[in-house]
């Protein structure tokens, strides 16, 4: 059985962003499902994400899988054939997770939206 990879996001979302380089870095074929968070969430979004109700959520085979860094822990240990995305050394990886927290909670949203909002 192949692999049912689906992402649940809302552009532009820089969380979403930060699963989808890590699926395209790994290789996985997915399929994105676009949000629209307002006025409606879809009734998958409700059911893959009852507590918090946001986006991204990646569903792997039925299951979903909530919050982007949490996301890309998964990804590169589901898919570690191919391109390590996190560093093996623990407290190498510690280091990498600690940043990643600080700015989702430190940097003002409106600085990381203007980020994403950039064309490269």
């Amino acid at each position: 059985m192949a692999d049912e990879v689906i992402l649940l996001n809302s552009w532009p979302s820089m969380f979403g962003m930060r699963t989808m380089i890590a699926l395209k870095e790994k290789g996985v074929k997915y399929e994105y499902r676009e949000e629209n968070l307002k006025p409606n969430k879809s009734p998958l979004l409700l059911e893959m994400n009852p507590m918090h109700k946001k986006i991204p959520v990646l569903i792997h085979n039925g299951k979903p899988i909530c919050e982007s860094i949490i996301q890309v822990q998964y990804i590169d240990e589901v898919w570690s054939e191919k391109n390590q995305l996190l560093p093996s050394d623990p407290y190498q990886r510690s280091q990498a997770l600690f940043w990643s927290d600080f700015i989702e909670k430190k940097v003002p949203n409106k600085c990381l939206f203007h980020f994403t909002s950039l064309q490269f």
